[in-house]
């Protein structure tokens, strides 16, 4: 049983699509979020989409930080964390304008103040902002922030969003054939939207990352930090404090900082490439729970998914690694390891894709390709191991 496991959580989400699967699949079985008729229109020619996630336990980090450092601000990237992980979704299946966001805060209000909320807040509205220079227009429609100490141990931050969007501008999925290019876009690095370096972390896995990295000091002075029921050998069993420093190239970034760099969204790439090049694009994938092996949840046919050139891990996840001891079909299936967007196409293709990425400074390549098989199955080709799902 994985480390991962034993602390109550699961890459694949078994559970919860058991609990689903009789629900309705929407219009295209495939797509990355499910996409219903117009109902709020009544328009054939439009179709609606909802969708709900969050920043997931990264909240938890972001409190440890701020009560051992004083840097409320940190609160800000949650609220990134929150609503890129909506808008990364919308984006796989096409959408990037137009959308209302309602934003959900669980709080304990013994330990989460007011300053808290307001960053969280006021951070959401200041990404919005920033999308919209980019043509990427969210609607703030504000949302619930309720006290619930006995339910959220600190804080939990969750978002809805909906968009009404032309039938015919739906990337479903679908189109993916044998002989698509895999082109994967890095979630690592300074984008030119980004104030400063992005560890890659994104919004999944962080439950591993703050057990396995950080050190006792915070199960013993946090305890609101983590579930108390849990085996003492899986709770806060690394070596590391929050400022502890770790070389990226020639800086020396705090550890802290590394876990909590915001998720990356793709939303100023993917609307210049959906606007332009809609037609060419057959598939798109966010590598997020599940990592790499999340493409297997949206493919159209049995094929065979092979990624024998992905980026190499950058450092977060070598230190996450080294301090769980995880083997790498493990960390490949939690985390996604340094690239967590990938669109399907032809060959000819792929420069347009990642040409349209290096001009936001995101490294862009073709990690992979789609073969015909008679059965679902994936293979993750590293240096040294082959990886087969």
């Amino acid at each position: 049983m994985s480390l991962y496991s034993k602390r109550g959580v699961s890459a694949q989400k078994e559970e919860v699509h058991a609990a689903v699967k009789n629900l309705d699949m929407g219009l295209f079985a495939n797509a990355f979020c499910k996409v219903y008729p117009d109902f709020l229109g009544g328009d054939e020619n439009y179709v609606n989409v909802m969708h709900a996630d969050g920043a997931g336990t990264k909240s938890i980090l972001a409190y440890l930080y701020w009560k051992e450092t004083g840097d409320i601000s940190i609160w800000k990237g949650i609220a990134q964390d929150a609503i890129v992980m909506n808008l990364d979704d919308l984006l796989c299946v096409g959408i990037y304008d137009n959308i209302v966001f309602n934003s959900t805060i669980d709080r304990n209000k013994n330990l989460i103040t007011g300053e808290v909320l307001e960053q969280v807040i006021s951070g959401s509205q200041q990404l919005f902002d920033q999308l919209k220079t980019f043509g990427v227009n969210i609607h703030y429609l504000g949302g619930e922030t309720a006290d619930v100490g006995d339910v959220v141990r600190t804080v939990a931050v969750n978002g809805t969003m909906t968009c009404r969007w032309p039938k015919d501008k739906i990337i479903s999925n679908e189109k993916i054939k044998a002989g698509d290019v895999i082109v994967g876009f890095a979630s690592y690095g300074q984008a030119t939207y980004e104030t400063e370096y992005n560890s890659g972390i994104g919004s999944n896995g962080l439950t591993s990352a703050r057990h396995d990295v950080l050190s006792k000091f915070y199960a013993e002075n946090f305890s609101e930090s983590y579930n108390t029921g849990l085996d003492k050998d899986v709770v806060y069993i690394g070596k590391h404090r929050l400022m502890d420093p770790i070389a990226i190239g020639n800086n020396a970034l705090e550890i802290g900082r590394l876990i909590l760099s915001p998720t990356r969204t793709y939303a100023p790439v993917l609307k210049q490439l959906l606007e332009n090049h809609f037609d060419k694009i057959h598939g798109l994938i966010h590598c997020s729970g599940g990592g790499q092996t999340k493409c297997m949840k949206y493919m159209p046919d049995t094929f065979r998914i092979i990624k024998d050139n992905l980026f190499e891990a950058p450092e977060i996840f070598n230190i996450i690694q080294e301090s769980s001891g995880s083997n790498n079909k493990e960390m490949y299936e939690v985390f996604n390891m340094g690239c967590r967007l990938e669109i399907y196409c032809s060959p000819e293709d792929a420069d347009t894709m990642i040409v349209a990425a290096k001009l936001f400074n995101i490294d862009a390549q073709v990690i992979g390709r789609v073969e015909a098989s008679d059965k679902k199955e994936l293979i993750i080709k590293l240096a040294d191991e082959t990886i087969c799902y």
